[in-house]
């Protein structure tokens, strides 16, 4: 069986390497069963549809809505990429899962809107499913309210047409969807420990998504969440896919 593939859209190295190493631990595999292909670099691949089941994307220092004349080469790439992803697996040609940056992309590809009117804070959030998440086969295992981290500085406003909201909160309305059966996308990050979360956020100390000056206080914040919850839903992602 093919296996699945993790899309870097990260262009700091050391928060690629972390990203993917937390996919792989929360889903519960290595990386014969979760590959890697670097977006920044190098396009999708013309045979990525029968390389690999299935997707994993993650999250960036880009944002979809950054006027278009001042996105660099690598990020109309990354968007290119994961634009063609997205219309592949809403016609149920592969599987995806778009996390962070990858909703915004996904949403804007199916003909949603992303705006910056929903920023979240670095950080644990409370996250509610909807009653169609309930029934969800992914999402439907899951407790009906839940904290996952945040850390982005925008959101969808409109979802794409046909897109099933599943779960939800009061900062950011649209949290995660589905689009026909093999297409999900959450605006939080489901694959980090608290620990990997706040090395993450060292790197990205001085980007704006929180005050350098408070990191501290921020970090004890995310290594005291319980996120048990996000993790399940990427293994039960990799059993289900």
């Amino acid at each position: 069986m093919a296996p699945l593939v993790y899309l870097c859209v990260r262009p700091q190295v050391d928060a690629a390497d972390g990203e993917y190493a937390s996919f792989q631990h929360a889903m519960g595999v290595d990386e014969t069963g979760l590959e890697r292909w670097n977006l920044v670099e190098d396009d999708l691949p013309a045979d990525a549809f029968t390389r690999w089941r299935g997707f994993v994307v993650g999250g960036s220092p880009y944002n979809t809505t950054d006027p278009g004349d001042t996105k660099p080469v690598e990020q109309r790439r990354i968007e290119a990429g994961l634009g063609a992803v997205a219309q592949a697996a809403a016609a149920g040609r592969t599987t995806a899962l778009f996390t962070c940056f990858g909703i915004g992309v996904a949403s804007r590809a199916l003909g949603g809107e992303v705006t910056r009117d929903y920023p979240e804070g670095t950080g644990p959030t409370g996250i509610r499913l909807t009653e169609d998440g309930r029934r969800d086969p992914l999402f439907g295992d899951l407790a009906p309210e839940f904290s996952a981290l945040t850390a982005h500085k925008e959101g969808t406003s409109r979802l794409p047409a046909g897109a099933v909201l599943l779960a939800t909160n009061d900062d950011c309305p649209v949290q995660a969807y589905r689009l026909g059966e093999r297409l999900y996308a959450t605006q939080f990050h489901p694959e980090p420990t608290g620990v990997a979360f706040t090395e993450r956020m060292t790197i990205y100390r001085n980007h704006g998504y929180f005050d350098a000056d408070e990191y501290d206080a921020v970090a004890a914040h995310v290594l005291s969440a319980d996120l048990a919850e996000p993790q399940r839903l990427l293994r039960r992602f990799a059993a289900m896919f």
